[in-house]
């Protein structure tokens, strides 16, 4: 029975741990990206700080260009997205003309005739007027909240950067004498995660829209850019994020044209682009900024899922390489990082060496 007291022990903690997420979602959720935003800009910042600027304008004018790449980034979606719009005749006449043959197709197969098909419609219409006006509350009340926690975001963001000092005093002062150098480097370190997570996604977003771009040129899509950009920007999804904007384009295709060429073209640009991310990309870009192995990347997005929904998805991964950071400096927990990262790779060739080093990586 003594046996099992550490092992009960644990399962409980994760249970009250995974719980106390959950049910703190609306207030953690702003801060955590607020601090990895935070080690992104620190760089920035400090910079901005040695020119003359003291902190709180530098925060505040990192804040700045944020919000302006933000800006710029919503105007060339929506720069595109109005050539979409000027389509949606188009686009309306061929979904009616799908709908049309979907109707045949049911009459002929299962034997329903077209005005009994539409009395089905307008039953189901009537029994779900009431829960389209609770859909709708649902989203208002879903954008709401999104700007709330934008705005939220933003002052912690603010607040982070203007008390770093005296968080990291704070930090420092938990932790006896004998550890303070060990706990400089895990600030130091997990700093590091953070801005090599974001600055490689950034760089793997900028990249794909340009395979996405040229590839959905290509073969003839529509709107190429704008569905690049919505394809490159799903990436933060982990995992699933490419297969939505991929469906996503050949939904639009096939509501425009209803070309089955267009659609072969699509499957075989998101195979080349997934082969070049997954083997060349990846590897340069990114590199080992989080270095977590494939088994626990999968969990811990599951988990980020279950617990946050989305934005859970998007934290997990560099919040898992935080914890793998402190884990590896702490002696107790040295085993649970060597478990959760990868495992040692082969020495790498001199051309793989070359090419890393144009990217900036060694």
């Amino acid at each position: 029975m003594q046996a099992l007291v550490k092992p009960t022990r644990f399962l409980i903690f994760l249970f009250l741990l995974f719980g106390a997420l959950f049910l703190a979602k609306p207030v953690l959720v702003p801060l955590v990206i607020a601090g990895l935003l935070a080690m992104l800009f620190l760089p920035l910042s400090i910079r901005f700080e040695r020119k003359g600027i003291s902190r709180g304008p530098a925060a505040l004018l990192c804040i700045f260009l944020f919000l302006l790449v933000i800006a710029g980034l919503a105007f060339l979606i929506q720069w595109q997205l109005s050539d979409l719009i000027e389509d949606m005749s188009g686009i309306d006449q061929k979904i009616t003309d799908m709908v049309s043959k979907a109707k045949q197709y049911i009459s002929q197969t299962l034997g329903i005739d077209a005005k009994k098909q539409q009395e089905m419609v307008k039953e189901q219409q009537s029994s779900s007027s009431g829960q389209l006006s609770s859909v709708v509350t649902g989203v208002l009340n879903g954008v709401m909240g999104m700007a709330v926690d934008t705005i939220l975001m933003l002052v912690y963001l603010f607040l982070l950067m203007l008390f770093r000092s005296h968080i990291k005093t704070f930090i420092l002062k938990l932790t006896p004498a004998d550890d303070q150098f060990e706990a400089r480097t895990i600030i130091s370190k997990t700093s590091e995660v953070g801005q090599k997570y974001l600055m490689g996604l950034a760089s793997m977003i900028v990249m794909l829209w340009v395979l996405y771009g040229i590839g959905f040129s290509i073969v003839g899509v529509k709107h190429a850019i704008f569905l690049a950009i919505l394809c490159g920007l799903l990436e933060i999804i982990p995992f699933i994020g490419n297969l939505m904007g991929t469906g996503l384009t050949i939904l639009i295709t096939l509501a425009q044209s209803g070309d089955s060429n267009a659609i072969i073209g699509i499957v075989i640009v998101y195979a080349l682009v997934q082969f070049i991310q997954t083997y060349l990309l990846e590897p340069l870009i990114v590199g080992s900024g989080v270095n977590i192995n494939p088994l626990f990347t999968i969990f811990i997005i599951v988990v980020g899922e279950t617990v946050w929904g989305i934005p859970g998805m998007i934290l997990a991964l560099p919040l898992l390489g935080i914890v793998k950071i402190i884990c590896d400096h702490i002696e107790p927990l040295k085993p649970y990082g060597f478990l959760i990262g990868e495992e040692p790779k082969k020495k790498e060739s001199n051309f793989m060496d070359k090419v890393k080093g144009w990217f900036g990586k060694k």
